[in-house]
């Protein structure tokens, strides 16, 4: 079977393809692959891809792609739209975020290896489609199943520069995140391990202009986040004249919250957690998230906040352990604009 890439480069215009990218099989015998839906515009133009769990648990993405590649006419687009659904499909039927067979995070391992563990395979395989044929490519995620959180957007900026800032913030604001998160890829920063294995990160490397969009909760169906992203996706495609109508005008763009820095709060004592706010709220310094209520009936306030920041996500499972974590926090952050991409 040929690659995505040479499908697009030479079948006829107005056209719509599915298929498998095989990684692999099972002792069993049962196959191990990618699917994916290629759809081929009537003109050349620009190709946008997503890319619909890296993740076992985020369904929110898988769910909007389809729908929106479901809804696309061929015949009316200069361009093309590639799905891949699942980036991870072992640990999606294990209803996992890691693949069970080596628990490795795939989301730290691309490019990927051709001769590695099976996540690394599958990262690889991934990768040698999407270098060459993607401009514009969204890592669709959410957050752990424990936790709410708004629709939020996160991106990388690698020293090679070769996509602009500008361009990548431009790419998200259809899609009115809470915050557009600019994330540190040391491993020394809010989170730990190889945050240069990400999908997205390893595009901006190969200049492709690739962020992550956090659509929610894990292993939930959720509507409004679901058509939020349709929505999105329509309005970009347009942006980049896969799709005809005019791009919204550039003084009815999305103002954007810039976030710079962020990090957990996690819980002191163990008990049932019971928060005093939602997802998405500004709160001030001094004040407590909520309360732990240990099972003998003590009521203890969760520390008062450091400082002022902004719950990326909030935990709703309330049953917590000492260490685990309670919030995810932007702690420091900037109001800017969407400028008006390259593209354009």
């Amino acid at each position: 079977m040929s690659s995505i890439g040479q499908w697009l480069a030479n079948s006829e215009g107005g056209a719509r393809r599915s298929g498998k990218l095989r990684v692999g099989s099972m002792a069993s015998g049962v196959e191990v692959s990618l699917p994916y839906i290629a759809v081929r515009g009537a003109r050349p133009g620009r190709t946008l891809w997503l890319h619909g769990q890296v993740h076992g648990d985020e369904i929110n993405g898988m769910v909007a792609a389809l729908r929106f590649a479901n809804s696309l006419d061929p015949s009316a687009m200069s361009g093309n739209l590639v799905v891949t659904p699942t980036g991870n499909p072992q640990a999606l039927d294990a209803r996992r975020k890691r693949n069970p067979y080596d628990e490795l995070d795939l989301d730290q391992t691309y490019p990927g290896k051709a001769d590695g563990m099976i996540t690394e395979r599958v990262a690889h395989v991934l990768m040698q489609e999407i270098c060459g044929v993607a401009d514009v490519l969204i890592n669709l995620h959410t957050m752990n199943p424990l936790f709410d959180s708004r629709p939020y957007a996160v991106y990388k900026t690698p020293p090679n520069d070769q996509v602009k800032e500008d361009d990548l913030l431009a790419a998200m604001a259809p899609f009115f995140p809470t915050l557009a998160c600019r994330q540190d890829v040391s491993g020394k920063g809010e989170l730990p391990g190889n945050i240069a294995g990400a999908l997205d990160y390893q595009c901006l490397n190969a200049g492709i202009c690739a962020f992550m969009l956090e659509l929610g909760a894990g292993n939930r169906y959720q509507p409004d986040n679901i058509e939020r992203a349709e929505v999105g996706f329509r309005t970009l495609a347009r942006s980049m004249g896969i799709l005809p109508g005019a791009p919204a005008p550039a003084d009815s763009a999305p103002s954007l919250r810039l976030v710079s820095q962020r990090g957990w709060i996690t819980a002191d004592e163990g008990g049932l957690f019971v928060p005093r706010f939602c997802a998405g709220d500004r709160v001030s310094r001094g004040e407590s998230l909520g309360d732990v209520i240990a099972l003998d009936g003590t009521v203890t306030p969760v520390a008062p906040m450091p400082r002022e920041g902004i719950l990326i996500g909030l935990r709703s499972d309330p049953v917590v352990h000492t260490g685990e974590r309670l919030a995810f926090v932007a702690w420091e952050w900037r109001e800017g604009t969407t400028p008006v991409p390259s593209w354009h």
